[in-house]
């Protein structure tokens, strides 16, 4: 699959089959998401995998605040990545002054770029992913028992797709893009 095909052919899938994703496959997923661009190659990107149904079933009561769209996904789960980074690295420099004015703000970026990274390298190895932002970042961390440098940026909820998900509309070129 060309890089192109594969960034169409992506989507947010939320219906999986009852089949868990292997273990090596996760840590192939991984090993390709690992190369996602950092701030100053920081690599703060961290990644839990979940695939014991308790701790799921715990993080679609407690961890998301109670919105429904994501507990009837993860109740469905077989897997979820936690995606967390390690804080105060990106967006600096040296010592502890920010060089951009985002601040710490650019940690989130380098989280998202890490995110779209994971869920590329899913969908090329067959495992269909969906990013879930509405989460309790605190719930999710104890629950998962996260390291305290660390903060959770988002649940990715990953399996084998049931069925297909029909691609949604995208805006025109036109609309997204500017010349100067």
């Amino acid at each position: 699959m060309d890089a192109i095909e594969l960034i169409e052919g992506r989507r947010s899938v939320r219906k999986f089959k009852n089949e868990k994703v292997d273990r090596e496959v996760m840590k192939d997923i991984i090993s390709v998401s690992r190369w996602a661009p950092s701030w100053g190659n920081f690599q703060v990107a961290r990644y839990t995998i979940i695939d014991d149904d308790e701790t799921i079933q715990k993080l679609a009561t407690d961890g998301v605040n109670g919105f429904v769209y994501n507990i009837n996904t993860l109740k469905e789960a077989k897997g979820v990545a936690v995606l967390s980074f390690v804080k105060g690295k990106s967006g600096k420099l040296e010592g502890d002054d920010y060089a951009t004015s985002k601040a710490n703000v650019w940690e989130v970026f380098d989280a998202g770029i890490a995110c779209q990274t994971f869920c590329l390298a899913a969908h090329a190895k067959g495992v269909g992913t969906c990013v879930m932002g509405v989460i309790s970042d605190v719930s999710v961390a104890e629950i998962i028992n996260l390291p305290e440098e660390e903060t959770v940026a988002a649940l990715i909820v990953y399996g084998y797709e049931e069925g297909t998900t029909a691609p949604t509309k995208r805006k025109e070129v036109d609309e997204i893009l500017r010349f100067i």
